[in-house]
């Protein structure tokens, strides 16, 4: 888990073949079971449709006897009961990957028209104003992982090595 360019999908296919499992990310998950875009879910159906439906694909996903790494999005431990559902997993292992409020805005700065949620802001200060006010409401939950991995200044390769270690 953690904020949008923090790492989650880079992250996860290095972890999970480092670990010999199945990397399953949760937004293509999804994307595939409904066949349309994450972004089209929340223009046709709205954003609490999705997130019932996040909820439902966690839940599903967790249920399976498979060794997986679950790459979350940015909002998923966030809503309802999702981060008491990975909690409560007798086979889950959350981590927080964290980055800096000023990591984050030069990593989404250079891509922020890829990304619809951000592509409207202009100005590195004004997105690093709108990723601090997320970070802010959302850093009660990702601070609740079972393992918390700083991200700044480390390679992919560097991260997936420590994260492999501690999983040990």
């Amino acid at each position: 888990m953690g904020y949008m360019g923090s790492g989650k999908s880079i992250l996860g296919q290095k972890i999970a073949q480092k670990l010999n499992y199945t990397l399953i990310d949760l937004d293509n998950y999804i994307t595939k079971k409904e066949k349309t875009s994450i972004t089209n879910l929340f223009k046709t159906k709205g954003e609490i449709y999705f997130r019932k439906l996040e909820s439902l694909c966690l839940e599903e996903i967790l249920n399976t006897n498979k060794n997986c790494v679950v790459s979350l999005g940015g909002g998923t431990p966030c809503y309802g009961v999702n981060l008491k559902t990975i909690k409560d997993s007798k086979k889950a292992t959350s981590i927080y990957l964290h980055a800096t409020i000023e990591e984050l805005t030069n990593r989404l700065y250079i891509e922020k028209n890829t990304r619809p949620i951000i592509s409207h802001l202009q100005s590195k200060e004004e997105l690093m104003e709108f990723i601090g006010k997320h970070l802010f409401e959302r850093s009660f939950y990702y601070n609740q992982a079972d393992l918390i991995i700083k991200t700044d200044a480390k390679t992919p390769d560097q991260l997936a090595e420590e994260m492999y270690i501690k999983l040990l």
